[in-house]
């Protein structure tokens, strides 16, 4: 064994122990070691502990807080960068919780609105309790197709009556006539359920004019009542139009009509009146002032006062038409719910036409009306009131 062979000594001249634990600087030597099998996990190590400290700075400069100024070398414009990304995609985040909040809104603004306006309850019963005052509102035109048709008066009557709770009936009519079908439909209809439940009083209530088809369905009740200013009467029919034949002879127009029945073209205004035409529609209105006249009787009987006048188509005041007999006093529908049938509270049972129904029935009223306009066999009769 050579000199650089023989094992190092210690200071007391003995040959240490490899097995034998070391002193101070084993612990160097081990991770001397170390170091020398991985020699890059340090670097690493390193690498990760600066990556980490990195992403803590970067994180607090984007929240905000100082945390002293950007070391060079560390990547200050990926930080840049990603503050504007962040601060871009906050304010995209705040514009979208606005857009779906003012959605949201504008929804609930068309919701309540259109519940507002469209009713959807339909034509049910109405649910009462107590006793009170059942009232239908006839207003406008009598005629089919409109709120005073007979459809919906009709109806709202058969709810009136039928209803337990209804101390009394009243028909409040604001009417200046109309169709003669019409009203007589309602006439009858009056009728009838008074015969159902005559022990329910039915009344109607005059408000500003009650005249023509108005005083015809009026003529159906128990009692008529009426303001001293009121319009009341007109029980008569007519039957209106135009000629235009002179006009046409001074212009030099020429009327070309051709029909297949020879009363077809009947009341044409472009056309010269024939007299066995007029003589006709005379006789259908004396007819049917006739029937107008009957009901007026029947109704009201001996309150009527004897007065040449009466059936003449004149009208008078509300004041004037109790001394005819053509209503039995003065008064409102509180004075008649209060006073009379002893119930003040009001329900009103009158049907509601909704918008949507409005709508449909003038586009399919236009609708048809259109179609009649194409066809060649189209009737010039003018309307009877």
């Amino acid at each position: 064994m050579t000199e650089q062979q023989k094992p190092p000594r210690d200071e007391s001249g003995k040959t240490p122990d490899p097995a034998a634990p070391t002193s101070a600087g084993a612990d160097d030597r081990l991770e001397t070691a170390s170091q020398a099998d991985f020699p890059l996990e340090q670097d690493l190590r390193a690498g990760d502990a600066a990556t980490q400290k990195e992403a803590s700075q970067r994180k607090e400069r984007l929240a905000g807080r100082d945390v002293g100024p950007v070391p060079t070398g560390t990547g200050w414009e990926r930080d840049v960068l990603e503050k504007v990304l962040m601060a871009t995609l906050r304010e995209q985040r705040a514009a979208r919780r606005w857009r779906i909040f003012f959605r949201f809104v504008g929804l609930a603004l068309l919701a309540l609105l259109f519940f507002t306006i469209f009713d959807f309850k339909g034509d049910g019963g109405i649910a009462t309790s107590g006793r009170h005052t059942a009232m239908v509102s006839l207003d406008g035109e009598i005629a089919a197709g409109t709120p005073a048709s007979a459809e919906s008066i009709n109806a709202a009557l058969q709810a009136a009556f039928a209803d337990t709770n209804a101390a009394g009936i009243i028909l409040k009519i604001n009417s200046p006539g109309g169709s003669p079908v019409q009203a007589g439909m309602i006439n009858d209809e009056i009728r009838r359920l008074r015969t159902l439940y005559p022990s329910k009083p039915f009344y109607v209530v005059v408000e500003e004019i009650c005249a023509s088809g108005g005083y015809y369905v009026a003529a159906a009740a128990d009692k008529i009542y009426v303001d001293k200013a009121s319009i009341v009467g007109s029980i008569g029919v007519l039957m209106d139009g135009f000629g235009f034949t002179g006009l046409m002879d001074k212009l030099g127009v020429e009327r070309r009509l051709y029909t297949s029945g020879a009363n077809k073209g009947m009341l044409d205004p472009f056309s010269p009146q024939v007299p066995r035409q007029k003589q006709f529609a005379e006789t259908m209105l004396k007819q049917i002032h006739q029937q107008f006249i009957d009901v007026v009787k029947e109704g009201r009987g001996d309150r009527l006062k004897e007065d040449p006048d009466l059936f003449s188509g004149l009208f008078w005041s509300g004041e004037r038409s109790v001394e005819l007999g053509l209503a039995d006093g003065l008064g409102n529908a509180d004075y008649v719910a209060r006073d009379l049938f002893k119930a003040e509270d009001i329900v009103d049972y009158t049907v509601k036409e909704n918008i949507a129904e409005r709508v449909a029935k003038r586009f399919g009223a236009a609708m048809g009306t259109a179609a009649m306009k194409t066809m060649l066999f189209g009737s010039h009769v003018q309307a009877i009131r």
